[in-house]
């Protein structure tokens, strides 16, 4: 567990790091400060540290008894984004009160995990009615995600339950009927939806509208091949200054790649595969099959999401709108990724017996 703290505090030191040099410039020009970015980061940084202990210093059973009330406040403000949502970039999925801005799809995600490891490891004793309203419960859920639209996060969501159900052990014939039918449902929304056809169609070949379409996938490679076997150095990305978009957010490890290089971005996959193999070695300690979920869910979520995002900025993957976990600028991002680091946190302590939980 120290390990692991250890671990978690390194990420999102490095992450402050990382954004403070993607960000300065953006934020020199367009708010007037340098330190923009850098500032209100902070802030939410030290809100979601103490998140992040208030989850450690919490009986895990507390969590689990919250998990499912979470999941329905979620599911509420997930929807209210479609109705009095703020739209950003064509798609609502922020919900504006007074000078905070409150993006549901990343605050539910604990709650997902929570919610999902007291169902799945309840799957055999609990009836079919109790199973068929939460399982509808996850598909309003990913449904609405969806709608905003936003096809990443819902595909997040529906991954992730999923590995928490095979973790659990459900039966084959039940994971490959979800798995199929999460296929098709994605299917469906890339075709329902222009923008996300072009998203994908832009990742096949970005080059053929390198100025349109395939723009931000073009620059974020140009970034990433600039930076070589060693990087260009800490705050000399040339990219950042005015090809990149999104550099704060959902491209900010193309800004990475470029100032620390190939051997910078092995690090870092190494670095995320430390944290995996920790993160299952305290799920295989978990003496309840419960917590046992909990632990593989928070560790699929932190490590899942970050290749996702790598994946992203290299053309591996279409282009989508998720952060990268402790790195990208995005307060309800670092609330959620801390949250879950203490939850992770908290399983180890309770599998090695130092509870010292209220």
């Amino acid at each position: 567990t120290r390990l692991l703290v250890g671990l978690t505090a390194l990420w999102s030191l490095v992450g402050l790091l990382v954004l403070t040099s993607a960000s300065w410039w953006v934020a020199d020009r367009e708010m007037g400060d340098a330190a923009y970015y850098l500032k209100r980061q902070l802030l939410w940084l030290l809100a979601s540290w103490a998140l992040f202990w208030l989850a450690i210093r919490t009986s895990l059973r507390r969590w689990l008894h919250i998990g499912s009330l979470g999941l329905l406040v979620g599911l509420v403000m997930v929807a209210a984004t479609l109705a009095i949502g703020t739209t950003v970039n064509g798609a609502s999925r922020w919900l504006v009160l007074g000078p905070i801005q409150i993006q549901p799809t990343e605050l539910v995600k604990p709650f997902v995990v929570l919610q999902g490891a007291v169902l799945f490891s309840h799957w055999r004793r609990i009836g079919l009615d109790q199973k068929l309203l939460w399982l509808a419960i996850f598909a309003g859920l990913i449904l609405l995600i969806l709608k905003q639209p936003n096809l990443s996060t819902a595909a997040l969501t529906g991954l992730l339950l999923w590995l928490m159900a095979l973790a659990a052990g459900l039966p084959l014939s039940l994971l490959l009927g979800a798995a199929g039918a999460g296929g098709l449902l994605g299917i469906a929304s890339i075709a329902m939806n222009t923008y996300q056809r072009l998203r994908v169609t832009s990742f096949l070949d970005p080059w053929k509208d390198a100025q349109g379409n395939g723009y931000q996938l073009v620059q974020s490679l140009l970034a990433i091949g600039s930076g070589g076997p060693f990087g260009q150095g800490f705050g000399l990305s040339t990219q950042k200054l005015q090809y990149l978009p999104i550099q704060t957010t959902d491209f900010i490890f193309a800004v990475y790649a470029e100032e620390f290089g190939f051997v910078g971005c092995l690090m870092f996959l190494l670095f995320l595969a430390a944290f995996a193999f920790v993160g299952l070695r305290v799920a295989l300690a978990c003496r309840s099959n419960q917590h046992r979920l909990v632990a593989i869910g928070c560790t699929a979520l932190l490590v899942g999401q970050s290749i996702l995002n790598i994946a992203v900025a290299t053309g591996a993957m279409p282009t989508t709108g998720l952060p990268l976990p402790m790195v990208s600028y995005g307060g309800n991002s670092l609330l959620m990724s801390l949250f879950v680091a203490g939850l992770l946190i908290r399983c180890g302590l309770e599998s090695t017996g130092l509870d010292t939980a209220r």
